[in-house]
């Protein structure tokens, strides 16, 4: 019923890419059991290279193949060769850079003999293709989801009860703050040549809380819907705003892609350079995080976006606190202290700089938009009052923001991402999410994208 339903939303959302789904899935499945029965262990790496190979080349061609070939055609014009060379138009799989993953991280922990290839297709299968993570993650690896799929699971109230909570906190997080940003982010980077340096600043802040409350949104309900159907999927999120540097936030920030590419990229090429030394550790990081910006897409962006974030773990490398995860001190009231409020602050201007380029067209655009804050400082937020619709709007968004950090203080300070979501603070955001939530647009998610 579950692999039913997942195949049904699938093709609800792409029909003519569910054939991929279903025919990548037959093949893995059937190279997960050969690599398991061969006793060779150089047979079962080449079939595993192969699976690996598969996977990425699936990747390649549906996501990168235009970037590739329009890269090429420039850079012969820009020798002064004219390429005549045709772009195809390739319509890339929804939740592709997902289900992908799921399948390399399959072969991979069987060549590791981690785990036994299951037997059961329809597991499987519903393991690849499970709806509520199929489309935006989070990506769950086969060793701690295949099994809760194998054993019977009988309805679980209070895990229910928690998984509703946990829909209705990304839906606020999504509907109220997400939505109700978005409208001012995409006029900001629609019109930023006629804007000053200040409104450009706050619309770059505003996008990364959007990017957040966004994403996290869909995680905390694709976990919610889980766990009401008995299943225990990766965590995604923990509070990355309120990290202290750009390590610990990418610890706390879409993690099930980070662990994913720290076990199977990161730490093979760290022990692969171990005998370089500080060297060493930063090479692994720069690819690791070029392969994280190639990950989000095929722009030039997202490679910087990338390569920026890997180039921020150098001083940490350097200074030696790379690895270290000191925890929080609170001072009085339970606010942080100046220190660790400074360090927080930075981090996050760091990673809003970042995802000025994540979210632009082009680095051109990127450039323009960093080089109009920086040389336009003048202080006017006439564009968030034009009119009076517009100003409820900004307040209205300005309001939900207070709510979302406030709350989440409050959850992170109790170590429980519940604690403000019970009793009759329940009925309080379902009535917040009705009247505060942005309707206008058809609901969509920014990592779809992906």
């Amino acid at each position: 019923m579950l692999l039913l339903a997942s195949y049904f939303f699938y093709g609800y959302a792409d029909i003519k890419m569910l054939p991929i789904l279903i025919v990548a899935t037959l093949v893995f499945y059937y190279l997960g059991i050969a690599i398991n029965k061969t006793t060779s262990e150089k047979k079962s790496s080449v079939l595993t290279s192969i699976g690996v190979l598969l996977g990425i080349g699936t990747l390649l061609y549906f996501k990168y193949l235009n970037f590739f070939i329009t890269s090429f055609a420039d850079l012969f014009e820009s020798l002064g060769l004219h390429a005549n060379i045709h772009t195809f138009s390739i319509i890339m799989p929804i939740g592709i850079s997902f289900f992908t993953f799921r399948l390399i991280s399959y072969v991979v922990e069987i060549q590791r003999r981690k785990i036994e290839p299951t037997k059961d297709l329809i597991s499987f299968g519903t393991y690849i293709a499970f709806f509520p993570c199929l489309l935006s993650g989070p990506i769950d690896r086969p060793n701690t989801f295949i099994p809760q799929l194998e054993k019977k699971r009988p309805f679980n109230y209070d895990m229910a009860v928690e998984g509703m909570r946990q829909i209705l906190w990304g839906m606020f997080k999504k509907i109220v703050v997400a939505d109700n940003i978005s409208a001012f982010t995409d006029s900001i980077w629609t019109g930023y040549t006629d804007m000053n340096g200040s409104v450009l600043l706050i619309g770059a802040a505003l996008y990364s809380i959007q990017l957040y409350a966004d994403f996290s949104g869909y995680s905390d309900m694709a976990i919610g819907v889980s766990k009401i159907l008995g299943f225990k999927v990766a965590i995604n999120f923990k509070y990355p705003f309120f990290t202290r540097n750009i390590a610990d936030f990418w610890r706390n920030w879409h993690m099930s892609l980070t662990t994913w590419l720290t076990d199977y990229i990161f730490m093979p090429l760290n022990l692969t350079f171990r005998d370089y030394g500080n060297l060493g550790i930063i090479m692994a990081i720069l690819i690791n995080f070029f392969a994280i910006g190639m990950w989000h897409g095929a722009n030039y962006t997202f490679v910087l976006f990338g390569i920026y974030h890997g180039l921020l773990y150098i001083p940490l490398i350097l200074s030696g606190s790379f690895a270290s995860k000191s925890k929080m001190k609170l001072g009085e009231h339970g606010i942080p202290r100046f220190k660790d409020f400074l360090k927080i602050i930075g981090t996050f201007l760091l990673v809003t700089l970042g995802f000025i380029l994540f979210r632009s067209d082009s680095i051109q655009q990127a450039a323009d938009f960093v080089t109009r804050i920086i040389l336009d400082p003048s202080l006017d937020f006439h564009f968030f009052f034009k009119t009076r619709e517009q100003a409820l709007a900004f307040v209205i968004s300005l309001f939900s923001i207070f709510l979302l950090i406030s709350c989440e203080w409050s959850a992170f300070k109790k170590k429980n991402e519940f604690y403000i979501i019970r009793n009759w603070r329940i009925y309080l955001f379902v009535l917040i999410i009705l009247l505060l939530g942005a309707y206008k647009n058809q609901l969509s998610f920014i990592y779809f994208n992906f």
